[in-house]
């Protein structure tokens, strides 16, 4: 059966946090956070005539640390997974997230994913952080965590990002009532032949973010198992995930309201200028443009945001966004559960469209949710 996570908050107050979590416990499998420092919305953007939200959050990068928030989750809940969606090593030094992981595989008693991608230019460059050759920097750091997952004992690691000598990570996994004690698994959302390539030969699970075809999503899923049959690894062993931006609606004339939203629109400033040119556009920022590696949204004027966002075409959000109808989106999904998709991940995005539709919102999303079940 088909398993399906929600995103977890990540504003203030932690209460909210907390019971939202432990509502979220009787529907879904797992809960998922974004670990960032900036989010996608230019906070020029961010006031009243646009969105009502700018009423109770004075600006768009409001983020509760997704490790401390995954850490009070843990222990307020008993069956969610909780993973990262994701975080990177650039921020966050591999040794790190190998003690900060076991320490909330400890806290969870074995219910944590850590989700491990290359990084994005907004969380990394605005601070001083050098971006330089992420999936590489990405790849070593997934041998580092391995490496210190490994054993007790103190190792040496000689790469070109990091050094090790005589370093311990002595915390070791949790121990389960059956006396078994496995690291945490590794997730990455990885969407090019390269990090592809590193989701077979090194990970456990794949997270990409949905694009609109089952195909694109297939044909990368193939490459994952060829990688991995290469390296001597049993492509089985690998859950196939997906991360998906949702907006369900009772009908179209409603989903269209939604879709032309100008901060839904916004979000679709992140798609490549690959997706904009298949379907007969330009990208509103130009091209080649790659989105994540690219924007940094605190850069941009009130002026240029508002005429990009008002130049991003409906049909675009209608790609990259899943959304319809209930029924319509449970549908979709079957198609990419019957290709092998075993895990996903729903992120909300029409309730910032229309703050009063929130209750509403998310009782559309939980239908999905009965319906993928009374399909399966």
């Amino acid at each position: 059966m088909l398993k399906v996570g929600t995103v977890g908050t990540v504003v203030p107050p932690v209460e909210g946090l907390i019971r939202t979590a432990q509502s979220a416990e009787r529907r879904y499998d797992s809960m998922w956070w974004p670990d960032h420092l900036m989010g996608w919305l230019p906070q020029s953007i961010w006031t009243t005539d646009i969105t009502p939200l700018a009423h109770v959050m004075d600006n768009p990068h409001v983020f509760l640390d997704a490790i401390a928030a995954m850490a009070a989750v843990a222990v307020h809940t008993q069956t969610l997974t909780l993973g990262t969606s994701v975080t990177e090593p650039i921020r966050r030094h591999p040794a790190m997230l190998a003690q900060e992981f076991l320490t909330l595989d400890h806290l969870s008693h074995g219910r944590v994913i850590l989700g491990l991608g290359a990084g994005e230019l907004e969380n990394v460059e605005p601070y001083g952080l050098d971006y330089r050759r992420p999936v590489g920097r990405f790849e070593e750091a997934l041998r580092i965590i391995r490496l210190l997952w490994s054993t007790n004992e103190p190792v040496d690691f000689d790469g070109e990002f990091w050094t090790l000598r005589d370093a311990v990570c002595g915390i070791g996994p949790f121990v389960r009532e059956d006396g078994t004690a496995t690291p945490p698994p590794i997730w990455s959302g990885a969407h090019g032949p390269r990090m592809l390539d590193i989701v077979g030969r090194l990970c456990d699970g794949w997270l990409p973010t949905y694009d609109g075809s089952a195909d694109r999503w297939s044909q990368r899923l193939d490459a994952i198992h060829a990688s991995a049959t290469k390296a001597s690894r049993d492509p089985a062993t690998i859950t196939p995930g997906m991360f998906a931006m949702v907006i369900p609606a009772e009908d179209d004339a409603e989903l269209e309201r939604l879709l032309e939203d100008r901060i839904v629109k916004a979000w679709m400033l992140l798609v490549p200028s690959e997706v904009y040119e298949a379907a007969g556009h330009e990208h509103p920022l130009g091209s080649p443009w790659y989105g994540l590696t690219d924007y940094v949204p605190s850069r941009l004027g009130r002026d240029e945001a508002l005429k990009a966002i008002d130049a991003v075409p409906t049909d675009i959000c209608r790609t990259y966004i899943l959304c319809g109808t209930p029924s319509t989106i449970a549908a979709e999904l079957r198609d990419f559960e019957v290709r092998g998709l075993q895990h996903v991940v729903f992120q909300n995005v029409g309730f910032m469209a229309d703050p009063m539709k929130t209750r509403e919102q998310f009782q559309l999303q939980a239908e999905i949710v009965e319906e993928l079940r009374r399909l399966a």
